[in-house]
C-alpha cells in the first residue's frame, strides 16, 4: 500500500520543499513504516514545519466525542510543534483563525477517514479549504483509502439539516469516496477558488488499520458505523463506555433474547446478533446494567450498514418501545433540530418509526435519492 504520506516519505513530491506548512492531522498520519507525518516533513529539504492543527478528539485522539479541545499553542511534547485546536466550544472554533493559515505556504491534511459522512474530520478539511480560499493559501491533501469500501448507501442530506455532521447537501451517509475524492466533492462545492491538491494513494489496497478516534476501535466497528451511529440521535447506549462501541447497544429495561429475536426477522447480510447485557463505564446510562445485542460481523462485503442501523432501531421499537427516544439535548452545536434528523438528513427516518411505517420502503426512498451522486 502506498498513502499520499508515503510518497511524500519516498521523495516523489518535491514541490513541498522549502515551503512553510502548518499540518491538519490526528495520529492517524504515519507511513507505512509508523513514522508521523510530523516526522516525515520535518525530512523534507527546507520545509518548515510552523504548526499542527487538530481535528475533533485532538491531534492524539485523547478527548472524547464532542468534548472541546484545549490548549491552543502548546508545545506538542512529542512532535516539538505548536499545537492548534480546531474543536473548541462552539461552532466558530471549527474553522481555523484566518491568522493560523495565512502566514504558510500550506495547509497539508492527512488523517484517515472511514467513509461515513457522520465523521467530522472531512468536515474540518473542508472549512479549512473556505478560509484558505479567503487568505489565498495552498491546501494539500494526502489521500488514504477508504478503509470501509466504495459502496454507496442512502439518503442524501437534504438542505436545512446541516451540521458538522452533515456540512453539505446532497451527500449520501455512506459515500464511497476516498478522503481526497472527498475533498474534491466539498471543493466544488464550497471552494471553488481554493489552490488545491490532492497527492494520490493506491485506492484498491486494503489500508492498514489505525484506530482513527477513541471509539473507532476496529475495522468491524467502522463497517457498521454508517448505520450504527444513528443510534446517536435517541437514548439508546451505541455502547460508548465498553470496549465495543457501535457493535453493542441497548438500554436498561430491553430483554436482549426477544430483542436478538426480533433482529433476526429482517435481512441482514453479513452480520449476526448475539444476546447481551453490558454495563457502560460512562456516556449514556453509565453504571447501569442494559439489555441489547452484540453485532459480530462475518463478512462484511455484503453489509447494508445504513439499514442494518434501521433495523436496530426498528427493533428496540418492536420489543420494547418504551426504550426508544430521540435525544434532545444539542448536537455538534446543533440545539434547534433533533439529533436523529440531522444523522439521517431529514424528518424521514424519525416520523417513519413513530407511525410504525415499514422500513425497507424507508431505506428503499433512501437509496432511491443516490442515482444523481451515483453519476
Amino acid at each position: 500500500m502506498q498513502t499520499g504520506l508515503d510518497r511524500i516519505g519516498a521523495g516523489l513530491e518535491p514541490e513541498l520543499e522549502g515551503q512553510r506548512i502548518a499540518l491538519l492531522c490526528n495520529h492517524t498520519a504515519v507511513d507505512r513504516w509508523g513514522r508521523h507525518a510530523a516526522k516525515v516533513l520535518q525530512e523534507v529539504p527546507g520545509l518548515s514545519l510552523v504548526r499542527l492543527l487538530g481535528p475533533e478528539h485532538g491531534v492524539w485522539s485523547t478527548h472524547q466525542d464532542m468534548e472541546s479541545v484545549q490548549g491552543d499553542g502548546a508545545i506538542d511534547p512529542f512532535l516539538g510543534v505548536p499545537t492548534f485546536s480546531l474543536y473548541g466550544d462552539d461552532a466558530k472554533s471549527l474553522t481555523p483563525r484566518e491568522a493560523l493559515i495565512s502566514d504558510v505556504d500550506a495547509v497539508v491534511y492527512d488523517i484517515q477517514d472511514i467513509g461515513t459522512r457522520f465523521y467530522t474530520y472531512a468536515a474540518t478539511l473542508a472549512f479549512t479549504m473556505e478560509a484558505a480560499q479567503r487568505t489565498g493559501t495552498k491546501v494539500i491533501v494526502l489521500d488514504r483509502p477508504n478503509p470501509i469500501g466504495s459502496d454507496i448507501e442512502g439518503p442524501l442530506l437534504t438542505k436545512g439539516f446541516e451540521s458538522f455532521c452533515g456540512i453539505e447537501p446532497g451527500l449520501p451517509i455512506r459515500h464511497g469516496m476516498s478522503v481526497g475524492e472527498l475533498a474534491r466533492w466539498y471543493g466544488e462545492r464550497r471552494a471553488p477558488d481554493c489552490d488545491f491538491t490532492v497527492i494520490e494513494c493506491d485506492k484498491n489496497a486494503r489500508p492498514e488499520w489505525v484506530p482513527p478516534s477513541p471509539n473507532m476501535p476496529t475495522r468491524d466497528t467502522a463497517y457498521v458505523y454508517p448505520g450504527m451511529c444513528l443510534l446517536e440521535g435517541t437514548t439508546l447506549s451505541e455502547g460508548r463506555g465498553t470496549t465495543t462501541p457501535f457493535l453493542i447497544y441497548g438500554a436498561p429495561g430491553i430483554d436482549p433474547v426477544a430483542l436478538t429475536r426480533a433482529l433476526r426477522d429482517y435481512e441482514c447480510p453479513g452480520v449476526d446478533f448475539v444476546p447481551r447485557v453490558f454495563r457502560p463505564e460512562f456516556g449514556k446510562h453509565a453504571g447501569k446494567a442494559c439489555g441489547g445485542a452484540y453485532l459480530r460481523v462475518f463478512d462484511p462485503t455484503c453489509l447494508r450498514t445504513v439499514a442494518l442501523g434501521v433495523f436496530c432501531l426498528d427493533a428496540v421499537r418492536r420489543v420494547a418501545p418504551e426504550a426508544l427516544a430521540w435525544r434532545t439535548e444539542a448536537y455538534e452545536f446543533v440545539e434547534d433540530v433533533p439529533a436523529i434528523d440531522l444523522l439521517w438528513g431529514s424528518t424521514d427516518l424519525r416520523e417513519s418509526l413513530e407511525a410504525g411505517a415499514n422500513v425497507e420502503a424507508l431505506i428503499k426512498r433512501g437509496q432511491d435519492t443516490l442515482v444523481d451522486f451515483k453519476r
